[in-house]
């Protein structure tokens, strides 16, 4: 009895060696259980929060990159381009799982785009041409895929110092979405019928 005891001690003790390394490791572990969590997930409940996010972020992303444009006026055709090299927009890139960019007129004729998506964004030009006010966009453009579309306001400095070629100050925010990200992002107590 004594021996088996001492047996049982010993494992005991052994097993909490590594309990440093645990413990680093929880908050990691818990993201990522809670990540692979089976959700019910609706159709609606994926639009709603991808719309949500999609306010949210294109906002971030035309404060962090009208705050890169005063920094650095000289490199605004450059920055523009590389939207992804900003930190701010890097980092939720990473976060939510989406592409960052910004359209103007000439992707209209943008072969990478969906037909929807040149037609929304068509819209948008007539509406900058037109000075209505035009609202953001959420349009499913796969199984898979979320596009979401957000103008940019014409007196912005974005419009004027990234699209530089237009007589009308013209830019939309796309942010692509992947459904399996959203899901993954998800937290299932939170959701919304």
């Amino acid at each position: 009895m004594k021996r088996m005891l001492c047996c049982a001690a010993l494992v005991w003790i052994m097993s909490g060696c590594d309990m440093g390394n645990r413990v680093e490791n929880t908050k990691a572990l818990s993201n990522e259980i809670k990540a692979s969590q089976i959700k019910r997930v609706t159709n609606t409940q994926l639009i709603y929060s991808a719309d949500a996010w999609g306010k949210k972020i294109a906002q971030i992303a035309e404060k962090s990159l009208t705050k890169e444009l005063e920094k650095h006026p000289e490199k605004a055709g450059e920055v523009c381009e590389n939207l992804g090299e900003i930190p701010v927009i890097a980092a939720l890139e990473k976060e939510y799982g989406l592409k960052v960019e910004l359209l103007g007129v000439d992707d209209l004729k943008n072969p990478k785009l969906a037909a929807k998506e040149r037609e929304v964004l068509a819209a948008y030009l007539y509406s900058a041409k037109s000075k209505a006010a035009a609202s953001d966009n959420l349009q499913q453009l796969s199984d898979t895929l979320l596009v979401y579309n957000a103008p940019v306001p014409p007196e912005s400095p974005i419009c004027k110092s990234c699209m530089t070629n237009t007589e009308t100050p013209f830019a939309v925010w796309r942010l692509l979405f992947n459904k399996k990200d959203i899901i993954r992002k998800l937290d299932a107590k939170q959701l919304k019928d």
